[in-house]
């Protein structure tokens, strides 16, 4: 391989002079890149676990079978982990019982040998002393016992001077306790770290005995066996593996055999409320099939009939509801001709009145009030079957509302001057234009409107209006006798009245708020009602100041910010 030449290095002069002319930094340094780098990713990283936490949250409240197979999961996982920390617990303690035992019946034959060996030991002889011990030490390693593998440690004591004999790491690692206790005068077994012959530290049973006490000359000598536990831990991590796998084995085929349970008792209701769903949403052949003869299957047969008795009953109000609207549409129309040639000949005597005897004049003039009232009633019922038969359509036009508002209110002052009551107006100083039918928005305002005078009870009325960026709202709150919540339920429903024994003096035919009601929805807004018994009501109409916008949100409240009792009283 051929060598490679040598690169000079730079002139020092050229390598280390600084530029003596700044240069304008281009960017944010490498430190404050890491930095934003970082926060980026942290950022990241916080939006997917946010994400994930979502799907998790809807998967559980809208999922059966991950409820089911969560809480089955968490249980079962429970139950498994208690099981294997009880077994793997009992399996160690047998483990090392038995271990304990074999190695106690060892040391106690391997003192009885080292007793014997040691009975003629020359005392104050090191080197007779140090020959004696370790040939003692090796005579004991020689003796293979059912404990297993084994290191053997002789100490003799003579006062504070100690000559051990065997693995010198061994003897270093030797407890205190186990040491003092040993020194007492009994057998002792204790568990410690031990190096091994690699110097790695290990889990090592050790058993202590003393060997010979001579208390006179206080002469001692003691025995030790180390005996390594890595066979037994060993064990015990195969075992540990094993119950971990089939602990977690278990637990999913715990799982799945409950996701399959759930899975067979929730498909047939999911079926049958997609089967729901479909009939409320007008598909009324939709049935559910029918399969074997359990629980299931007649919960199928009863939801079918229930279906069917549903399609006859809806069948049957289709007709009827058909056949209203059609009547109410042909009464209408025929009337108006009939009507008109009345009005006529009801308007020359109502101008002639003049010369007719009062009792004939007044008559006359009734005639003519309750032929208008005949007509309002007409053009209402009309002006349903138009909607009824969805031929009514909009007349869109730029209408400044305030304007609409004041025109309603000074068309009304006579009949709120007739009840004693006082229309207050509020809204913004600058005009709100909206895209609406006038025409339309005008009736629904003068049907809330007289509303509210006839149910104020002589008290004021409060016309308010105001607008945002998408929409424009009207409220008209009155302080009379209030709606019930039940009553609230009912009061856009045609022909209903909240007191039927009253004498009304605008309309009367129960049909101006349901018209109210459809002139708000064919604008694509809202028309809502608050109530309270003794506390007033207070209806809000919100529309889009825009044709075919869609609405969300209303610029004025549907309950009052304070509730007034009548008479000022908050």
């Amino acid at each position: 391989m051929p060598a490679e030449a040598p690169v000079a290095p730079a002139p020092p002069s050229v390598a280390a002079a600084p530029d003596p002319v700044a240069t304008p930094s281009r960017g944010p340094g490498p430190v404050a890149r890491l930095q934003r780098r970082l926060q980026v990713r942290a950022a990241r990283t916080r939006r997917t676990v946010r994400r994930l936490a979502q799907a998790a949250a809807q998967a559980w409240r809208s999922s059966l079978h991950v409820r089911i197979g969560a809480i089955t999961m968490v249980v079962a996982g429970t139950v498994v982990v208690i099981v294997s920390m009880v077994l793997f617990s009992q399996i160690r303690d047998q483990l090392l019982s038995v271990k304990r035992d074999a190695a106690i019946d060892q040391a106690q034959a391997g003192v009885v040998y080292a007793r014997d060996e040691v009975a003629g030991i020359a005392t104050g002889d090191s080197a007779s002393l140090r020959a004696t011990l370790d040939r003692t030490v090796q005579g004991l390693k020689s003796r293979a016992g059912s404990a297993g593998d084994f290191d053997v440690v002789m100490v003799h004591r003579t006062g504070d001077r100690e000559l051990p004999a065997g693995r010198r790491a061994v003897f270093t690692a030797l407890p205190d306790e186990l040491r003092a206790g040993v020194a007492s005068g009994g057998q002792f077994s204790q568990y410690a770290l031990v190096p091994d012959t690699d110097g790695e530290p290990q889990p090592t049973l050790l058993i202590g005995a003393p060997v010979t006490v001579d208390t006179v000359a206080d002469e001692r000598v003691d025995l030790y066996y180390a005996f390594p536990l890595d066979q037994e831990q060993e064990s015990l991590s195969r075992i540990r593996s094993t119950v971990v796998i089939s602990g977690v084995a278990l637990t999913l085929f715990v799982v799945g055999i409950g996701v399959l349970v759930t899975r067979l008792v929730v498909d047939p209701v999911r079926r049958a409320a997609g089967t729901a769903q479909r009939l409320a949403e007008g598909q009324l052949e939709e049935r559910m099939a029918v399969r074997g003869e359990d629980d299931l299957a007649r919960l199928a047969t009863s939801f079918n009939a229930m279906a069917d008795s549903l399609q006859r009953q809806i069948t049957q109000l289709e007709g009827l509801s058909q056949l209203q609207q059609r009547f109410t549409s042909d009464v209408s129309h025929e009337l108006r001709t009939p009507l008109t040639t009345v009005q006529m000949a009801a308007e020359v005597l109502h101008e002639s009145r003049g010369d007719f005897p009062p009792h004939v004049a007044r008559s006359a003039e009734l005639l003519h009030a309750e032929l208008d009232r005949f007509e309002s009633l007409l053009t209402d019922l009309l002006e349903i079957s138009r909607y009824d038969a969805g031929a009514a359509v909009l007349d869109w036009e730029p209408t400044d509302v305030g304007a609409l508002v004041r025109r309603v209110t000074g068309d009304l002052s006579a009949l709120a001057a007739m009840h004693d009551c006082e229309l207050r107006v509020s809204g913004p100083a600058q005009p709100v234009i909206a895209e609406v039918d006038a025409r339309r928005v005008q009736r629904i305002l003068r049907n809330l409107v007289g509303n509210a005078i006839e149910h104020g009870t002589g008290r004021p009325v409060e016309i308010t209006w105001a607008a945002n960026r998408a929409a424009v709202a009207l409220t008209v709150r009155d302080f009379g006798v209030g709606l019930s919540p039940a009553e609230v339920q009912h009061v856009f429903d045609r022909f209903w009245r909240a007191d039927p024994s009253r004498v009304r003096t605008v309309g009367g035919s129960g049909l101006g708020l349901s018209i109210s009601l459809e002139d708000a929805r064919l604008h694509g807004g809202w028309l809502q009602v608050w109530g309270s018994p003794g506390l007033g009501a207070q209806f809000r109409l919100t529309l889009p100041l825009t044709a075919g916008a869609e609405l969300t949100s209303s610029p004025l409240p549907l309950r009052p910010a304070i509730v007034r009792r009548p008479g000022g009283a908050a």
